[in-house]
């Protein structure tokens, strides 16, 4: 049975001003329609109540559901290297998800059940994504979920996909972010004119993050204690 906790549209979980967006009289409409502009958040577009809520009905159903993402640094990243200075560093990352890229994923049919996929797949959650890019953007957008807990990072990529015909133009990600109280620290840093010099907290309760990719940016690792965890629940949109 579907969780009460997690609306069948996205627009259910918004606040007054996430509401705004929708209806296209929010300052933040069309703000990654500028090239300039590669990153957003905002922590007073979803209503805090309805968003603790989802994030507990996910720690209750679906903590147990997830795989494990490890990607480590490589030591030949090291002992590989001929020259001074000449270090490359792969993506590196720690976490656990759900891909939905195939129902057979582990956690997709627990996900479905609890009713997070139909708000993840309604339509006002595309709409959003639209107003925050101020373009349309295609049907059948990618989703996956993703939980942070202590010591789980993102490592710096830049999610280009110069090989996908569709994606290699750029694309949206956006993001839910649901921290728990247990979260003393995790940062979103970004590169702004070639520098890694921009940083923002992504350890709210109830947050919005929204992206123009691709550019370079990485996720420090989760502080807080052994039950911190951060949901980050994540659509990709495709431009029409």
């Amino acid at each position: 049975m579907r969780n009460v906790a997690i609306p069948t549209e996205f627009e259910d979980l918004l606040s007054r001003a996430g509401r705004r967006v929708l209806t296209g009289t929010h300052p933040l409409c069309g703000v990654l329609g500028n090239p300039r502009t590669r990153f957003l958040a905002a922590d007073d577009l979803l209503d805090r109540t309805k968003a603790t809520r989802l994030r507990r009905a996910l720690e209750e159903s679906l903590a147990d559901k997830l795989e494990t993402i490890e990607k480590p640094i490589p030591p030949e990243s090291i002992w590989s290297m001929r020259h001074d200075y000449g270090e490359q560093l792969p993506k590196t990352s720690r976490a656990r998800t759900i891909y939905f890229e195939s129902r057979r994923e582990p956690g997709v049919k627990p996900a479905e059940k609890l009713g997070l996929v139909r708000m993840m797949r309604s339509q006002s959650f595309r709409a959003f994504a639209e107003a925050l890019a101020g373009r349309k953007l295609a049907s059948g957008w990618g989703l996956q979920v993703l939980r942070y807990g202590p010591g789980d990072y993102a490592g710096p990529h830049n999610d280009h996909h110069p090989e996908n015909k569709d994606a290699k133009g750029g694309y949206i990600d956006l993001h839910l972010s649901l921290a728990s109280p247990a979260v003393a620290h995790q940062w979103l840093v970004y590169s702004r004119a070639g520098h890694f010099s921009e940083i923002v907290s992504v350890a709210r309760p109830a947050a919005v993050t929204a992206y123009r990719l691709p550019f370079w940016h990485y996720t420090t690792p989760l502080v807080g204690t052994a039950a911190a965890a951060r949901w980050v629940l994540l659509g990709t949109f495709l431009y029409r």
